[in-house]
């Protein structure tokens, strides 16, 4: 594989990584600004402090997930491995 090709995998490689992160949701535990307003005089109810709930979400999805992807690698790693060897 040439040097350029390789290089252009991994920038292919970090911008997924970085592309996926983006999506990752952040863990605030202030109420944002614009729930803080009045309504009719009175604080909503939505303009307290909340935090993250734990555990009232189903992570099988995400654990299945993560092992596809897991597995996928563990592939592309075999595959490549006995590529080189052949070569």
């Amino acid at each position: 594989m040439s040097a350029a090709r390789r290089s252009l995998l991994t920038t292919t490689a970090a911008a997924s990584v970085l592309g996926a992160l983006w999506f990752v949701p952040s863990a605030n535990a202030t109420a944002d600004r614009h729930d803080a307003r009045l309504q009719d005089g009175r604080p909503s109810i939505r303009s307290e402090t909340r935090l993250a709930e734990t555990g009232s979400v189903d992570t099988t999805p995400y654990a299945i997930g993560g092992l596809l992807c897991l597995g996928a690698g563990a592939g592309f790693l075999t595959y490549s491995a006995r590529r080189a060897q052949l070569s």
